[in-house]
């Protein structure tokens, strides 16, 4: 099994490589914003929820004609919805909430890397002349963004418990796509989104009602309930879509690569969004991490 063609990217395959990043990055500010009113297991099981409901009315059909190959697959399918669905969001939640925002990111930029070592020691993939050192840059930039372009800072970062719970979410990121890029393109990526977030769903409400024994939701604000809107729709369903489509068509590693742009788009939402003021480091992190993917995905003649 090999990863290594590189056909050259059309525009329509780059925005859809990058849409995920940027939806992502604007889960992450938003799972913080409503971090004290919403808990783990319940933000991930109403996030879940509306994008079930979102995706009903174009998913079913879909969803009901391929149900035979879900049966073939089953094991691949179980395990996508286990971890990318279910598993890897409530895990980084859960993270943020005794973690900082920038060990989270450094941590997240580990996937690419994750995706590439397991997909060499378990599936045979192997990478390109111009792989690794695209990852290599592209991660170089990441932490001139999360140093702040101080490498001071990153000598004296602290790692924190929920360090761990983010560095299992994103192992199980990594197991995710590759095990995302076994299912045939010939399954409608739909449907099988709809399948994967019920499978979710049956695993997240026990976990709810778990938690409501020690933790208190609150959604009387209506500022949390858009939030809310936006998690279940946006960076659920139309990333999620966006990079099952991604990964069948360019293969895991070089989507994986993409992740890296999170950080950019980060903070650029900051200074939209927050009024942060967009700093020099943070244009050279970007030039660098844009220069790393695009290493990556360049066509060996």
């Amino acid at each position: 099994m090999s990863d290594t063609h590189s056909p050259t990217l059309s525009w329509r395959t780059l925005l859809l490589l990058l849409l995920p990043p940027l939806l992502w990055a604007g889960n992450f500010i938003a799972g913080r914003a409503i971090s004290a009113a919403v808990p783990p297991v319940s933000l991930s099981l109403i996030r879940w929820s509306i994008a079930a409901l979102c995706l009903l009315p174009f998913a079913l059909k879909p969803f009901l004609q391929d149900r035979q190959h879900y049966l073939a697959y089953r094991w691949h399918i179980l395990g996508t919805a286990i971890t990318g669905v279910a598993a890897f969001n409530l895990l980084v939640y859960w993270g943020l909430h005794t973690t900082t925002a920038t060990n989270g990111i450094i941590l997240n930029s580990f996937i690419p890397f994750l995706v590439a070592i397991f997909g060499y020691l378990f599936y045979r993939q192997t990478l390109s002349a111009t792989q690794l050192p695209g990852m290599l840059v592209s991660l170089a930039g990441v932490l001139i963004v999360v140093s702040h372009g101080d490498l001071q800072i990153l000598l004296t970062l602290a790692f924190a418990p929920g360090d761990l719970i983010i560095f299992l979410a994103m192992i199980f990121w990594a197991l995710y796509t590759l095990w995302l890029k076994a299912i045939p393109a010939h399954i409608n990526r739909t449907g099988l989104m709809l399948c994967q977030v019920l499978i979710a769903l049956v695993f997240l409400v026990p976990l709810s009602v778990w938690e409501s024994q020690t933790a208190t939701i609150h959604l009387e604000d209506t500022h949390t309930r858009w939030i809310l809107a936006y998690i279940g729709i946006f960076p659920s369903v139309i990333a999620l879509l966006a990079y099952s489509k991604a990964v069948t068509l360019v293969g895991s590693v070089r989507a994986s690569v993409f992740i890296h742009a999170m950080p950019i788009f980060g903070s650029i939402l900051s200074t939209l969004l927050l009024h942060e003021v967009f700093q020099g480091y943070q244009l050279i992190g970007m030039l660098t991490i844009f220069s790393g993917i695009w290493l990556a995905n360049k066509k060996i003649t």
